[in-house]
């Protein structure tokens, strides 16, 4: 919801805390805890004092946004993330590490649930009909005559006086085909993890994002799916197909991303970047079976240093394809949500970061056009009442209680390294304290 990811602005992180709390209150006014929504510990994982020092300052800086985050040192991280600190030999990782944390906060969602859920209790409302068709392919969708659109699945026809269009990658797709978006293209870039063969890990644990990458950083999860194994992930790799599961979109991939002197000029302001050949390097080996795991092995150390090749395996089945949209007017990469709406009663959704996260926020500006441009209305108080939440109050003492453990955290850093430096000028350095000096912070 933003307070652990790192590539976030404070300005965004508002933005997705409200909508992640949309999802949340939706599944508590139900009673699926546990079913759907589940609670565990999260943190963002800084490792080296490069690192510590900016998730220090982040933490400052968002603090008061997120007034239940907390400082974690490594004697907190070895009560709460073992793993995070240990190595295979019992003994506690070399670096400086910090984590900034929290406890007790609904941090997981089984989506599928939640999606059959949702279409349960629509079904339920009294004077409403909801139906849904599933296994249904939309071949086409055009503007009718008389008004509103036709919609063909197959044979049938359907008729709509407003359209929402909500097919990841294949959005676009259409949204071309009906003469909306030319002057964007579509990378389709999937994400692969990697599931544990036993919980290794309590809560979510994210590494500090490359600003230079539009990709998500390293991060493991307890899989609600998997018995609570650890899964890591994810990779990203860049896929000539809308669907990574399916054959047949290869040529939807070429007419969706409209290749052109823009697009190339856009490809390559990327991959000038030396960090982002580098990543799109090393994702493609990711792919290549055996070798995939010992180059994993080593990214997946950063967060659990003890992790043996035998602990983990590739996810197959797992993951599937964002797309990432290019503006050729630009020339660039566009960050986050990607929507088309030409004011003439459709919408075109490409798969925006945060995804499910975001996913009720996303329906309620979908619903604000629908209802707008059908001259309709909707119970605003209702809506605000069951689903958003006013501003945190925050309590003064325990965020300057906070605040001073980070200076403390700044201060011993400093002196320690101020001893060390002593210690070599004088050419007596106490091996056996300098053997872990992470540990006397």
């Amino acid at each position: 919801m933003g307070d652990i990811e790192t590539n976030y602005t404070l300005a965004k992180a508002a933005i997705t805390k409200r909508t992640a709390k949309m999802v949340e209150k939706y599944c508590l006014q139900y009673g699926y805890q546990d079913e759907i929504i589940f609670s565990h510990q999260k943190m963002a994982l800084g490792v080296g004092d490069k690192e510590i020092e900016f998730l220090l300052h982040r933490f400052e800086e968002f603090s008061t946004l997120f007034p239940y985050l907390e400082v974690w040192d490594k004697e907190k991280l070895k009560e709460y993330e073992p793993r995070v600190v240990l190595d295979k030999d019992g003994n506690e990782r070399p670096e400086n590490i910090v984590g900034i944390g929290a406890k007790g906060e609904w941090t997981t969602v089984d989506y599928g649930k939640m999606s059959e859920s949702m279409i349960e209790n629509a079904q339920k409302q009294e004077g409403k009909t909801v139906d849904t068709y599933f296994n249904s392919q939309v071949t086409k969708i055009e503007k009718s005559d008389k008004r509103g659109y036709i919609v063909y699945v197959g044979e049938e026809k359907y008729y709509a006086d407003f359209v929402v269009v909500n097919a990841g990658a294949h959005s676009l797709y259409i949204a071309h085909e009906m003469g909306y978006g030319h002057h964007l293209g579509c990378l389709p870039i999937a994400g692969s993890f990697y599931m544990t063969n036993e919980q290794m890990l309590n809560g979510k644990v994210y590494m500090i994002q490359n600003p230079k990458l539009p990709f998500a950083a390293l991060h493991g999860d307890p899989d609600v799916l998997a018995n609570g194994n650890t899964r890591f992930g994810p990779t990203a790799l860049m896929m000539p197909k809308l669907e990574r599961y399916k054959p047949g979109t290869y040529m939807d991939f070429w007419k969706t991303l409209r290749f052109d002197k823009n697009i190339a000029i856009a490809l390559w302001k990327l991959l000038k970047e030396s960090d982002i050949r580098s990543y799109i390097m090393r994702n493609f080996l990711f792919e290549v079976p055996i070798l995939n795991k010992y180059l994993f092995l080593k990214d997946a150390r950063k967060i659990v240093p003890s992790l043996q090749l035998n602990e983990f395996r590739y996810a197959k089945g797992f993951g599937g394809v964002r797309p990432q949209v290019l503006d050729k007017n630009e020339q660039k990469l566009m960050l986050g949500e990607a929507s088309i709406n030409p004011g003439t009663g459709i919408l075109f959704n490409m798969t925006p970061s945060p995804g499910a996260t975001s996913c009720l926020g996303n329906a309620e500006r979908d619903l604000r056009f629908v209802v707008k441009y059908l001259g309709k209305n909707f119970d605003e108080d209702l809506f605000n009442q069951e689903l958003t939440e006013g501003e945190y109050c925050v309590l003064p003492e325990p965020l300057e209680s906070q605040k001073a453990r980070v200076n403390l955290i700044r201060a011993e850093i400093a002196r320690t390294q101020e001893k060390f430096d002593s210690s070599l000028s004088h050419s007596n350095v106490d091996e056996e304290f300098w053997d872990k000096p992470q540990s006397k912070l």
